[in-house]
């Protein structure tokens, strides 16, 4: 374990210590598109996080490379070598999609080479664990077919959910939490060798995202682009796939006992079909919902639109903050409910608690308007907006005109309703986000003119 956190802390450190400068290079690259009909953010933010990301997944493959016990993942197995190989190449057709916007089929195509590549080098789903049947093994197309599919399937829901500060990172992060959790399980636990590289790759993931997160939490200064989302939705899908068909009932002893408690043991074997789907439950459920939606339309499946989950977040009325933490609820509450369930699935208490979370996360989306207060003991602990709002000073009728600004300081600020029409801003203006690289920004800058959703 200790060796997986290191690998992790090292991948989140260069990936937070590499995003500033790597913003600093996109926008002079010019990598900060002007702001789009569907966009949410309200001033030009330079994109290419993923140059980060990417030097950050070397940097943990390095450091697991010379560790005594990770070493043994890269002599015994080269799927370490067939995800970065499939990595390059996904993470450079998104650097130049984020410079020239290259055509979705294009990105498609290289989804599909990306991987094959993997596929080719070894990474790939060699046979199912099918309940009620059995261990099925796949032919040489089946497993090409099927991985690619996978692949594919959860590159672009995690790019499909990239639409928020912050929402794609952190429910990626969030669900390569839980698959740490569940690969590092079947390693450690019941000694099964095939899981290790899945797990290694988790922790990469983890680290990844961490790293970049403090950058691009709202308001975030940089995306992470086609270049970020892409990469992490191949990492994710790899990790799957390496672990998907290679456990052993056998090795694990499950069948022993009386034949329900046989039922009930052998869940972690087909726990691998279900997990990889629940991981990404919230992103593919927008990737269906969005072709359905387009198709319907009349549209192109990869057309553009302000159709997503997090898009009707904002038109409910949440806050962009909001709006994000109950993306994070829900992917949390499904990753973590599935490892719950692989870990003891006779336990009633992990259903109840499922259905409980879930009662308190339909009540969240019901209450868009509500703002907790702290009590007045507690308000210097807390950030401002959630502190009791004060009357506003007294102002003589004569001094409003010349101090209308200052009069107005004390007052609460109105929140900023999601339907409101935006001002899109010239690329190159001196107010982008964090341009400390082109221009100074005002320590007290109005939120309105920020971007600030609330």
């Amino acid at each position: 374990m200790r060796e997986y956190l290191l690998t992790l802390c090292i991948t989140a450190a260069v990936t937070y210590l590499l995003t500033g400068p790597v913003r600093k290079f996109a926008i002079v690259a010019g990598a900060m598109p002007e702001i789009r009909a569907r966009d949410v953010h309200r001033e030009p933010t330079p994109r290419l996080g993923g140059i980060a990301m990417f030097f950050g997944l070397c940097a943990g493959l390095l450091v697991a490379d010379h560790l005594t016990n990770l070493s043994e993942v890269f002599t015994q197995s080269n799927e370490p070598r067939a995800l970065l190989s499939g990595a390059a190449l996904i993470w450079l057709i998104g650097v130049l999609d984020d410079k020239f916007e290259i055509d979705a089929l294009i990105k498609l195509g290289g989804q599909m080479i990306a991987a094959g590549v993997m596929v080719v080098q070894g990474l790939t789903i060699l046979w199912l664990p099918i309940p009620g049947v059995g261990l099925v093994a796949l032919t040489q197309w089946q497993g090409t077919l099927l991985t690619v599919a996978l692949v594919v399937i959860t590159i672009n829901a995690v790019n499909f959910v990239d639409g928020l500060d912050g929402l794609a990172a952190g429910m990626v992060c969030i669900a390569s939490t839980a698959f740490f959790l569940y690969a590092y399980r079947i390693w450690y636990s019941y000694g099964i060798e095939a899981a290790a590289p899945a797990t290694l790759f988790a922790a990469i993931l983890m680290g990844m995202c961490l790293g970049f997160l403090p950058h691009n939490m709202h308001p975030a200064r940089i995306f992470m682009g086609d270049s970020g989302s892409m990469l992490i939705g191949l990492v994710l899908a790899a990790g799957a796939i390496s672990i998907t068909g290679q456990i052993d009932p056998d090795a694990m002893n499950l069948f022993s006992g009386s034949e329900r408690n046989t039922v009930h043991q052998t869940v972690p074997v087909y726990i691998p079909l279900l997990l990889p789907l629940t991981i990404i439950a919230v992103p593919a459920a927008d990737l269906v919902l969005a072709i359905v939606r387009r198709t319907w339309r009349g549209q192109s499946p990869f057309a553009a639109d302000r159709g997503h989950l997090h898009h009707r977040l904002l038109e409910v009325g949440h806050s962009h903050s909001r709006a994000v933490l109950i993306m994070y609820f829900w992917s949390a509450l499904i990753a973590f409910g599935a490892l719950a369930f692989s870990v003891n699935s006779a336990s009633m208490w992990i259903v109840l608690g499922i259905a409980a979370l879930s009662a308190v996360g339909l009540v969240l989306l019901l209450l868009p308007r509500f703002t907790p207060r702290a009590p007045r003991w507690a308000e210097h602990l807390v950030p401002p907006r959630y502190r009791r709002s004060k009357a506003p000073a007294a102002v003589p009728a004569g001094a409003s005109a010349a101090f209308g600004a200052e009069a107005t300081e004390g007052a609460p600020e109105e929140p900023l309703e999601a339907h409101e029409p935006r001002t899109p801003v010239a690329a190159g203006a001196s107010g982008v986000n964090g341009a400390s690289a082109i221009g100074p920004r005002s320590r007290f800058l109005d939120r309105r003119k920020a971007g600030s959703s609330r």
